[in-house]
């Protein structure tokens, strides 16, 4: 952790804690934005998902994504942690198994960018009632 040395650094660090704050939780009308949930169980963790999460919070206004960060239990899919769930406006949610770092910048990069599919989609293999 950097050292704070002036009121500047103080403000500046708080200003980026705010815009994570807003990118993560902060949404008037969610439905209209790209929603993308990590899976955040104890077995998400122990695979890596704080990083995963970091990273998509880190890297999403980088690339001029307006998208809404949450976390969430877990999605059942213990095989493939970290698992991420992204949902397009108007689209059907998608899971990404295996996201790591690397992962995650192949989606931000492939799928929400130029809307590519990648490897490592988990297929639905249920119906909600």
């Amino acid at each position: 952790m950097e050292k704070i040395k002036s009121l500047a650094d103080l403000k500046k660090i708080k200003d980026n804690v705010q815009a994570k704050i807003e990118l993560r939780e902060k949404s008037e009308h969610p439905e209209s934005r790209i929603q993308i949930k990590v899976a955040m169980a104890t077995c998400g963790i122990a695979a890596g998902s704080k990083a995963t999460m970091a990273y998509f919070l880190d890297h999403l206004e980088e690339n001029g994504i307006d998208a809404v960060v949450t976390q969430t239990g877990c999605m059942g899919y213990c095989y493939a942690e970290p698992t991420v769930e992204i949902t397009k406006p108007g689209k059907e949610p998608i899971v990404f198994g295996h996201v790591n770092c690397a992962k995650a910048e192949e989606i931000i990069q492939k799928y929400l960018k130029n809307d590519e599919l990648v490897e490592g989609i988990i297929p639905a293999n249920y119906q909600s009632i």
